[in-house]
């Protein structure tokens, strides 16, 4: 769940890399006590995410600005559509414009991209996200894959172990150092195990593992590679995943497809902030 505390940061840390000391032309150019009033308009269809993100990077600024988000997030919105409005001081509305756009375009895009995947995907497999997200953003980026209908993976290295080829490559007895892992781990961690053969999976599963993750499989390997595992753990599908791939890798019985280009390679939506006075 994302929590306001990691909204702030974010957006704190932007506010000072946007205005270390002020916004000059806002000073120069606008009343200080004029009003304004800013309708955030999508320019493009998609699905919202980030309206508590808009929020706070305004009253971040100045508490007293109101923020009225006019629908959730996960809600699929259609080209003209108003999705929040903003009043208050001028100078802080402006202020707040540009970091609140970043973040919530990036956010949309991310939720809109998501649920394309899933519908590709279908309703037999979960659709989750990577780590390949931007640094200090990734609640706010897996917030948005949420909001489009996917599922977040571990969110970072310290909330499950998931041994990949750069692990396995230096251990000797695969079977072993899983045993050795899990006798380490409390009962409760989850463990998966990454594999880019066939021959792989037996002795991974051997060891005892919660998934396991066929990486760059062909579909043909895949289907041999689920039968295989045969309901010993999860099965995860990852690498060559696109929206012309994903829909016959989820035929082929996998459990989870994670896909990283629903954070590493997102377009942020187009949307807009139209301010006029009060």
């Amino acid at each position: 769940m994302l929590e306001r505390r990691q909204i702030l940061r974010v957006v704190e840390m932007a506010l000072d890399e946007d205005a270390p000391h002020g916004d000059l032309t806002s000073e120069v150019f606008v009343p200080r006590d004029a009003v304004a009033t800013a309708d955030l308009v999508a320019r493009e269809p998609g699905v919202l995410a980030g309206a508590e993100v808009v929020e706070v990077a305004f009253t971040a600024i100045d508490p007293a600005v109101e923020v009225e988000v006019l629908v959730a997030d996960g809600h699929r919105f259609a080209a003209g559509e108003k999705l929040a409005t903003i009043r208050g001081n001028a100078r802080a509305v402006l202020r707040g414009e540009r970091i609140a756009l970043n973040l919530v375009q990036r956010m949309c895009g991310i939720a809109t991209l998501t649920a394309t995947y899933v519908e590709a995907a279908g309703p037999s497999v979960r659709v989750a996200d990577t780590r390949k997200t931007t640094p200090g953003l990734r609640a706010l980026e897996r917030h948005a894959v949420r909001c489009g209908g996917g599922h977040n993976h571990r969110f970072s290295l310290s909330d499950a172990v998931m041994a990949k080829d750069n692990h396995l490559a230096l251990v000797d007895d695969i079977t072993a150092a899983i045993r050795s892992a899990r006798e380490q781990l409390p009962h409760t961690t989850h463990l998966e195990v990454e594999v880019d053969r066939l021959d792989q999976i037996e002795p991974v599963l051997a060891g005892g593992v919660d998934t396991i993750m066929l990486d760059n499989f062909s579909l043909d390997d895949l289907r041999a590679g689920v039968e295989l595992v045969a309901g010993r753990a999860l099965v995860e599908a990852s690498g060559g995943v696109d929206l012309t791939t994903i829909g016959a890798i989820a035929a082929t019985g996998v459990d989870v497809v994670s896909v990283g280009a629903l954070t590493h390679s997102v377009r942020n939506l187009d949307l807009g902030l139209d301010v006029r006075l009060s």
